[in-house]
C-alpha cells in the first residue's frame, strides 16, 4: 500500500520514511523540519498509520500520543484549538509545550503498547519546548524504550543541539507552484479561488497551509485595510494618516497587525518599481521592529503612514 499518497511535494521526506518502512529499521526519533504548512503533519500521520498497517482516524489509538503547545490558564493546560471551542480567550502569552506534558509522554512509554508494534509520539511545534520540557525530553529520547518519537519543527536549530543528535532529521521544503495549487484544489473551500490574490498567493511562499491562513485572516480584517499597500500612491493628508493609523490599532490586535505590514510588503513590491520598493520595504520593515519592540502601535501606524505616501 501507497501509505503517502496524499503528500503532494516532498519526495525527498516520503523516499526517506519509504526506505525505512521496507527496511524494517525505524529511528528511535525523526526530526520533520521544514516550513509550517507544506506536509509535515500531514506525512506524519501517514507514518504512524504505515508503521501501525492502520488507516482512519488515528486520535483514539491506545498507542499514540500526539502532544500540541498549551497555553496555561488558572492552572489548566489547553491547546489552541480547546480554547477556541470552549469559546475561551486566548492569552497574549505565547503557547509552550511544559514540564507536565512531556511527563504525561514519559508514562505514556512505560507502558507496554497495547496494539502496535511499538508507542508512538508527535510534538508538534517542538520549537516550543520550555527549557525544563527540553530537558525532559533529552532524558527520554537517550532511552526511548519501544517507541518511536516525531519531532515537528521549522529547523533543526530551533530546538537544542542535544536533542537534534538524537533524531534522524527528514527535511521538508516550500512546494513549487504546481504542487501549491495542487494542494490547494484538494483542501480550499469553494470561495478560495474567487477572492484569493496574487499577493496572497506570494505571502504564503511555497505553503499552501500558510496561503489558506493568510486567506482566512484576510477575510478576517476590515475591507478597508486589505489594499493598503496598492493604494499607498500618494501622500496621505496629515488627517487621513492619523485616521487611519487610529481605525487600524483599534480594530487590529499587535499579532494582525504584523501580518498586515507583511501582505503590504507583498503588495507594494509587487506594485512599484524597484528603487522605490526598496524605500518602502524598508519602511515597512522598521515598523514591523518597533511593533515587536512593544512601541505604542498607534504611533508606529502614524509615523509609518505618513513617511509611506511620501516615498
Amino acid at each position: 500500500m501507497n501509505w503517502f499518497r496524499s503528500v503532494i511535494g516532498q519526495p525527498t521526506a516520503v523516499q526517506l520514511l519509504t526506505h525505512a518502512l521496507n527496511r524494517g529499521r525505524l529511528a528511535p526519533a525523526y526530526l520533520f523540519a521544514g516550513p509550517e504548512g507544506v506536509g509535515r503533519a500531514l506525512t506524519a500521520r501517514c507514518f504512524l498509520q504505515a508503521i501501525l498497517n492502520e488507516e482512519g482516524d488515528l486520535s483514539n489509538h491506545p498507542d499514540v500520543l500526539w502532544l500540541e503547545p498549551t497555553y496555561s490558564v488558572q492552572g489548566t493546560l489547553y491547546t489552541r484549538r480547546q480554547l477556541l471551542a470552549a469559546d475561551k480567550e486566548i492569552p497574549r502569552s505565547a503557547p509552550q509545550i511544559r514540564l507536565e506534558q512531556i511527563r504525561q509522554l514519559s508514562r505514556h512509554l512505560s507502558q507496554p503498547p497495547i496494539r502496535a508494534p511499538r508507542s508512538l509520539v508527535v510534538l508538534t511545534q517542538a520549537e516550543t519546548l520550555n527549557e525544563a520540557a527540553a530537558n525532559a525530553l533529552l532524558k527520554t529520547l537517550e532511552e526511548p524504550g519501544r517507541a518511536t518519537l516525531i519531532l515537528i519543527a521549522p529547523h533543526p536549530s530551533s530546538l537544542l543541539n542535544t536533542i537534534v543528535s538524537r533524531c534522524q532529521h527528514i527535511p521538508f521544503y516550500p512546494l513549487n507552484r504546481r504542487d501549491v495549487e495542487q494542494v490547494l484544489k484538494r483542501v480550499a473551500p469553494p470561495d478560495f479561488w474567487p477572492q484569493v490574490t496574487p499577493a496572497l498567493l506570494a505571502l504564503g511562499a511555497g505553503s499552501p497551509g500558510a496561503i489558506l491562513q493568510a486567506w482566512q485572516t484576510w477575510q478576517e480584517i476590515p475591507a478597508a485595510f486589505r489594499h493598503l499597500g496598492e493604494q499607498l500612491t500618494a501622500p496621505l493628508p496629515l488627517q487621513r494618516a492619523l485616521e487611519l493609523a487610529r481605525d487600524i490599532t483599534q480594530a487590529l490586535d499587535v499579532e494582525r497587525q504584523l501580518w498586515l505590514l507583511s501582505l503590504m510588503q507583498q503588495q507594494l513590491w509587487q506594485g512599484r518599481e524597484f528603487p522605490q520598493c526598496v524605500v518602502l520595504l524598508q519602511q515597512l520593515e522598521r515598523a514591523r521592529q518597533y511593533l515587536r519592540q512593544y512601541v505604542q502601535p498607534r504611533l508606529v501606524w502614524e509615523v509609518l503612514l505618513m513617511r509611506l505616501g511620501s516615498v
